[in-house]
């Protein structure tokens, strides 16, 4: 059985139980005296209205050419799935696939999901492509929407978009200090100053399996003071304890084991250069023990970029060393770091310091009268198709609405036709800056326009 909405004559859905065989009959009408409530958006999904897009898109061209610079390179993938390739890569045993993924049996019976993060889907088009065979280094970026079913908080919703930078085929601790200098780089530009990295060394299989029994050990004393989730990572993934933000499970594991002290000599090694780079660059950072990062799949360098602009929910990017994904996905065993950036906490920082220009019309054409309408428009669409940005009213208007309407808009010239400037050949062209009027001949009206904004710029 399925359930359509069936909707009436003044808009009142009524839900109603139908057979298969009328399933394609989706809106059906019926009379009630009933008014329609206006559809609201998915909790946890948000629209991006028109002057909070033009900061996005500040935002992200400002990303691409910071990438450009350090050789980056874009890839678009899709955000459908196969489940299992989260599951592999995430982990089983992470919060994300356990609880928060959006995950569905398509018709032919596989299990899909929606990309909770953008890392595993990169690395499957890597090793699906077989890039790795064509270059050994390859440095991509991607932006775009993920979708993980948690709890709506400030800056964090259900929809959220990310910004991602990968460097796969580089083993070079100096691998991650570039990465950690092209968010520094991509924080100043966009006048996020408050912003600074936090730094710290899972170690790596050889050295990270004593740390856990260390760990474990640790919290099997504590488990009155864990909160449900913590008392269930500690077995499956007991890392994930370390970052829990419940204030109980921060004062449970204030003493904990620090990872650092239970790295390889390897592993030592690594962290040092990547400390050491970031000295040399002048780049100021926190080490933290507790950094831990909830996916399964990092290894030696993780990172943080926080800033306080957000009270609790500090951190706007994250990422770090996974050099074991690729061949646990099935293929070589190639090294790769990253890192992903919170695209909707981001936009929230940077429009708290600064908005973006708002795209204003070069020209506003103020028609009076039926008559002058269709010159208007012939002109509009002419100087719209040679990249002048113009308007008009499409409906009659008087003069006063029209030019107040230009200045809302923000319209640097405003051309004005009616029925006196049609009989004597020419249009009255008015600078809003200046308040300079100036005629120009309706001969040929667009191609005068095109030329005169063309020359100096609009």
């Amino acid at each position: 059985m399925i359930l359509i909405i069936v909707a009436d004559n003044d808009r009142q859905p009524v839900v109603t139980p139908v057979s298969g065989t009328r399933r394609h009959n989706l809106y059906e009408t019926r009379t009630t005296t009933h008014t329609m409530t206006p559809l609201q958006s998915i909790k946890g999904f948000k629209d991006i209205l028109p002057g909070e897009s033009e900061l996005w898109q500040s935002i992200e061209e400002q990303a691409k050419t910071v990438f450009a610079a350090f050789g980056f390179r874009e890839i678009r993938l899709p955000m459908l799935e196969k489940t299992e390739l989260f599951a592999r890569s995430i982990g089983e045993a992470t919060d994300i696939v356990e609880k928060e993924m959006y995950t569905f049996q398509d018709r032919g019976g596989d299990l899909l999901t929606m990309r909770p993060e953008a890392t595993a889907g990169i690395v499957r088009a890597y090793l699906q492509h077989k890039l790795y065979a064509q270059e050994p280094v390859h440095k991509f970026f991607t932006i775009g929407p993920m979708f993980r079913r948690e709890r709506p908080q400030k800056g964090r919703y259900r929809q959220f978009s990310q910004i991602n930078a990968e460097i796969f085929g580089v083993a070079s601790p100096y691998a991650d200090a570039q990465l950690i200098l092209v968010l520094v780089h991509l924080m100043n530009g966009l006048g996020v100053t408050d912003a600074k990295p936090h730094i710290n060394s899972l170690g790596c299989p050889a050295c990270r399996p004593a740390f856990r029994t260390a760990l474990q050990d640790f919290l099997a004393d504590a488990g009155d003071q864990l909160c449900s989730d913590c008392l269930r990572r500690r077995e499956t993934n007991p890392l994930r304890v370390l970052d829990c933000k419940v204030p109980g499970c921060k004062e449970a594991t204030q003493n904990a084991p620090a990872l650092s002290d239970y790295l390889c000599a390897e592993c030592r090694t690594h962290f040092a250069t990547v400390r050491q780079a970031l000295d040399d660059r002048g780049v100021a950072y926190t080490i933290d023990d507790r950094l831990v990062r909830g996916l399964d799949y990092y290894i030696r360098t993780t990172f943080e970029i926080q800033t306080g602009a957000l009270g609790a929910q500090n951190a706007i990017a994250g990422g770090g060393r996974y050099d074991g994904l690729a061949r646990a996905l099935g293929g070589p065993d190639i090294p790769a770091t990253g890192f992903a950036i919170g695209l909707d906490r981001l936009a929230e920082i940077v429009g708290s310091i600064r908005r973006p220009d708002l795209p204003r019309p070069t020209l506003y054409i103020a028609a009076l009268g039926e008559d002058a309408r269709p010159m208007a428009f012939q002109c509009l669409s002419q100087l719209n198709l040679s990249g002048i940005t113009a308007e008009m009213a499409y409906e009659d208007k008087s003069l006063k609405s029209q030019m107040k309407r230009a200045n809302k808009l923000g319209a640097a010239h405003v051309l004005i036709i009616g029925e006196q400037e049609m009989q004597q050949g020419k249009a009255t062209l008015r600078d809003m800056a200046t308040k300079e009027q100036v005629t120009i001949p309706t001969d040929d009206l667009a191609a005068h326009l095109i030329e005169r904004f063309h020359n100096t710029g609009g």
